[in-house]
């Protein structure tokens, strides 16, 4: 994780930037203090996360609240708590804030986030920002979101935002959605509106099974040579990475109890699910699936189906697979630190997995098995 996050710090190197880990990507409370304690900002989509970042011993002052549904709650908790940045992701939401921040009597700062129209390239689900998205104000309308928002008493404008999506691969796309935020900046502040800082989101995509997306300091060169160009190279930068800094460097251990082979398929049916590992059933994504012990008493890999034990069709964590394997056998889950024990269910009344964070040769138990108690804690019988 601390490796991933110095390509960006290197990447920035003698410029005014502003690291906010993006934590929707894992939120457990151990990974954020780590960043915490790195000197990263944090990027959240709801009161919860910020309760978390402040538990882990974050700055609310680097905090920028993303999402398209902040409640009134929220802004409140997120003003008293005195967040840096809103970034404000509807014209709607901008006349909500204002409200609430005079009611509160405490100034709102807000960044708009910009819908650029611009293809990442990545998956349907995890793109944000082309016009059939639900993220963002749309580019022709941005002008007029901003003179709105100078016009708004309890707001204060300080910065513009733009997130095309995640598990981008290619530069090509953060250059294309740069020049439309940069043509937006210029005309937003032609019409008399400063605007202190430019937000370029995250989306870095990592190595599921061999992509190549570029290191985060050459992808971060090629940017600041854009803005250096274009007259920016000197504005304050705010960026949002998620996965790219936890994704590979989780795995999910999981253990093989049955071999179950079929006519027309083999099932290797594995005691991870797809409450722990959502992605595959979500997105069909694929992981590296691979034995911690290779075998040698096993002639040749058979091609498998890796399932878990969850009542669901869709519960499977890799297709057509080569393995060695039998049951008892323990199985790694690779590039499992994003949006895996942030996504997982007690589905099936299955308690969530124990996450343990390794630094060299020290571990440490930052959350321990779930229980069926711990579960329905929370839960009445009918009187």
């Amino acid at each position: 994780m601390l490796a991933a996050l110095a390509a960006y710090q290197r990447g920035f190197a003698g410029r005014k930037a502003q690291i906010c880990y993006a934590m929707k990507a894992n939120s457990s409370l151990g990974v954020l203090q780590v960043f915490a304690q790195a000197g990263c900002g944090f990027d959240i989509v709801s009161g919860g996360e910020l309760e978390r970042v402040l538990a882990a011993g974050g700055d609310a002052a680097r905090v920028i609240f993303s999402g398209v549904g902040k409640t009134r709650a929220e802004m409140r908790q997120a003003l008293d708590a005195g967040i840096g940045c809103f970034n404000v992701e509807s014209e709607a939401e901008l006349e909500v804030l204002n409200e609430v921040a005079l009611s509160a009597g405490k100034p709102a700062r807000v960044s708009i986030r910009v819908n650029p129209n611009v293809d990442p390239k990545t998956h349907p689900y995890i793109s944000t920002g082309l016009k059939g998205n639900k993220f963002g104000v749309a580019h022709e309308r941005a002008l007029g979101a901003y003179q709105r928002a100078a016009a708004l008493p309890g707001l204060q404008v300080v910065g513009i935002d733009c997130h095309i999506g995640s598990q981008i691969t290619e530069a090509t796309p953060y250059l294309d959605a740069m020049d439309r935020v940069l043509d937006l900046v210029e005309a937003i502040e032609a019409a008399g509106i400063p605007i202190q800082h430019l937000d370029f989101g995250g989306g870095l995509g990592i190595d599921y099974n061999g992509e190549t997306p570029p290191p985060a300091d050459a992808l971060w060169a090629q940017l600041l040579a854009r803005l250096d160009a274009r007259g920016f190279g000197q504005r304050q930068l705010m960026i949002e990475p998620g996965r790219s800094l936890v994704g590979n460097a989780g795995v999910c251990l999981s253990e093989v109890l049955y071999l179950k082979p079929g006519a027309e398929k083999n099932f290797c049916i594995i005691d991870a699910a797809m409450n722990d590992l959502p992605r595959p059933a979500m997105y069909q994504a694929f992981q590296q699936i691979v034995p911690l012990s290779p075998r040698v008493d096993v002639s040749a890999p058979t091609t498998w189906d890796v399932v878990g034990p969850v009542c669901e069709s869709g519960d499977w964590i890799g297709r057509d697979r080569a393995l060695a394997v039998q049951a008892g056998d323990l199985l790694a889950i690779l590039s499992a630190g994003a949006y895996c024990m942030s996504m997982a269910s007690n589905y099936n009344t299955r308690g969530r997995a124990a996450e343990v964070l390794v630094d060299g040769d020290h571990a440490s138990v930052i959350r321990r098995r779930e229980s069926a108690a711990d579960q329905m804690r929370g839960e009445n019988l009918l009187r």
